[in-house]
């Protein structure tokens, strides 16, 4: 077992920056650096080391917070990283509770983000030591100065106390693992054209960065900001112990100071883990300002309080973003299910997602009507995640069209407000003020610099949907884009959000090229030769407005009478759409499915049959038509 340290020995700081700006990858360095590692492990070898999700590694982000702890001159450093998205961000602010500094990494090329910006205020009104890393400094268009006046102008901006505008910068190159107290001289585009390493930043670390002020004699008080769960040991409860000892074996009790969801669990502590790198080592005892896990107490109260059951005492409760975007999971109900899952039924999909609400607190997991459950996030990014990594485990299931979650403010309903950054070349310049105009955006800002256009936008988040993938296409990825919740306003109009029509499959079975070379002419298709189809399923996206329906599965007609060459019909198909989940779910109407499997990604409409479509379109349904219809 590890044994215990000293409270002023321990640093607790906070990685804080914007989606790709190097956060992982300067925690590699931390690591490899602080020797965490042997010279023969694999790890020495490998990047993105704590982004050990399969997601997470693929699109260069990190979703779930994390925190290691290396050794530094006779001091414990646990080190976190957070996650840079807004989608993220019940992450992030649970992530800074735990700190007492923060490492705001900012990227020399893009400066300060729109995340940045809230991360930041948020770091300052917890009071956290800020450390400011110009990162990525060796790169063409890096514009060093002009990153560390923003980064400046914002803090004075922000700032709640005076000592707060006095700050340390340095500046890095962390995919080479080096850190400086001055800007190098040199061309730095060159690789390895100066000496380093990061013990310029953990040096700052220690002197500016103060250790936790928490009496270790008094009662054990701990607040909750993460969970992890085995099938062995149940429950961890995660978080940094604000005052006290717990020990092993201990009596203890979990509070909550939210009135409307209040509790209070007692337990006994059955273990006791600390970090050590990126392990969690068992110890019998801890005290103030180490973060810990505790295991014995079942209880899901993120943002609660382990006290003492002596001295019952909650802290204030954690602010968190509100989830804004909702999505109805269902067990798949098309004529293929079962072909391509290993887990298809309402009871597994239940249970899989009552295990990731054990496990991530930011999302909201309710049932619904039918057997369906209806999960509420931060946004479509963070949605389609779960729904990605539940494919990826096996499960096949369908999803309908993702929802803003709407609040009654003063007896009027409100929608989610949502600020927008997107930074493009200065050539995209109209494809994005035309995209915006189209979804009702507002623009608050908008900078050229160095050839590059910086926005800033007010959008509502139900006119963000499909948006990214949109910019994303249109400007040939040539895209940074990041949006974080603003506030409530009041529900407007409709959304003006344009889609045409679809092309729906009449028939079941395998879609023939004969077939799809004359529908092709029609719109966009969404299928090839030999995938399977159902009648009700989206095969294309029609070039008119109205839904149309065609029959992919028909055959060239064959005789004993041998054609002339010019009776034979060339077949020349265009290239195909294959779906994303990003498009799909952002393509779906309020009438459309989407159907996930491990192997397929299918859109289809709620009723297959053409005949109950044109009966949900009549006022008055006959008794018949509403029991076949399942409508009251």
């Amino acid at each position: 077992m590890s044994q215990p340290i000293l409270q002023d020995k321990i640093r607790n700081v906070a990685i804080i920056a914007h989606v790709d700006h190097g956060k992982t990858t300067l925690v590699d360095a931390i690591m490899k650096q602080c020797h965490l590692f042997r010279d023969n492990q694999e790890e020495m070898g490998q990047t993105q080391i704590l982004d050990s999700n399969d997601l997470e590694r693929e699109k260069g982000i990190t979703i779930l917070a994390k925190n290691i702890s290396v050794r530094y001159q006779g001091y414990k450093i646990n080190v976190i990283d957070t996650p840079g998205h807004a989608d993220f961000g019940g992450e992030v602010e649970r992530t800074l509770n735990m700190a007492e500094g923060c490492i705001l990494l900012v990227d020399a090329r893009e400066g300060v983000m729109a995340q940045t910006k809230v991360v930041l205020k948020k770091a300052l009104e917890l009071g956290l030591k800020v450390i400011v890393l110009i990162n990525k400094i060796d790169q063409k268009l890096a514009n060093v100065k002009d990153s560390e006046n923003e980064v400046q102008n914002l803090v004075l901006d922000l700032a709640t106390r005076d000592d707060q505008l006095d700050f340390p910068v340095l500046y890095a190159i962390s995919r080479e693992g080096k850190v400086f107290t001055q800007m190098p001289e040199g061309d730095l585009t060159v690789p390895n054209v100066t000496t380093g390493n990061v013990t310029p930043l953990l040096d700052a670390i220690i002197n500016i960065v103060p250790a936790h002020v928490g009496d270790d004699k008094a009662p054990f008080q701990m607040q909750i900001n993460a969970m992890e769960y085995d099938s062995h040991n149940g429950r961890y409860l995660i978080g940094k112990i604000n005052r006290g000892t717990v020990k092993q074996g201990q009596p203890v009790v979990l509070v909550t100071s939210d009135e409307e969801k209040a509790q209070k669990v007692q337990g006994r502590t059955k273990r006791i883990l600390t970090r050590e790198g990126m392990e969690w080592i068992d110890v019998n005892e801890a005290s103030a300002g180490e973060i810990v896990a505790v295991a014995g107490i079942d209880s899901t109260a993120i943002g609660g309080t382990l006290c003492d059951i002596n001295n019952v005492e909650a802290m204030p409760a954690l602010k968190i973003s509100p989830p804004s975007v909702s999505i109805k999971f269902e067990a798949n109900t098309s004529p293929l299910v079962g072909k391509e899952g290993q887990f298809v039924t309402a009871s597994l999909l239940q249970k899989r997602l009552d295990q990731e609400k054990e496990n991530n607190a930011t999302l909201e997991i309710k049932s619904g009507d039918g057997g369906s459950y209806v999960v509420a996030g931060r946004g479509e990014l963070q949605l389609s995640i779960l729904i990605e990594t539940l494919r990826r485990e096996g499960f096949e299931f369908q999803v309908r069209k993702p929802e803003v979650i709407l609040r009654e403010i003063d007896g009027k309903l409100h929608e989610p407000l949502e600020t927008l950054f997107i930074e493009v070349p200065s050539e995209y310049l109209s494809v994005v003020t035309q995209a915006l105009s189209d979804r009702n955006g507002q623009m608050i800002d908008m900078r050229n610099i160095g050839g590059q256009t910086k926005f800033e936008y007010e959008i509502l988040t139900r006119n963000l949907f499909g948006l990214r993938n949109d910019l994303i296409t249109a400007t040939k990825g040539n895209l940074i884009f990041g949006s974080s919740f603003k506030e409530y306003v009041p529900k407007q109009g409709e959304s003006n959000v344009y889609r045409k029509g679809v092309i729906i499959s009449m028939d079941n079975g395998e879609a023939r090229a004969y077939a799809l070379n004359m529908i092709q002419e029609r719109g966009q298709l969404f299928i090839k030769p030999g995938d399977a189809v159902y009648e009700g399923m989206i095969m294309g996206m029609n070039k008119y407005d109205e839904d149309m329906e065609a029959n992919p599965t028909k055959e060239r007609h064959k005789t004993s009478v041998r054609m002339s060459h010019a009776e034979v019909t060339q077949i020349s198909l265009k290239q195909y759409m294959a779906l994303t989940l990003e498009f799909a779910l952002a393509f779906l109407k309020e009438d459309e499915i989407l159907e996930v499997t491990p192997k397929s990604l299918r859109l289809r409409k709620v009723h297959l049959s053409k005949t109950e479509r044109d009966w949900m379109k009549r006022r008055n349904l006959s008794e018949f038509a509403k029991k076949q219809l399942g409508v009251n």
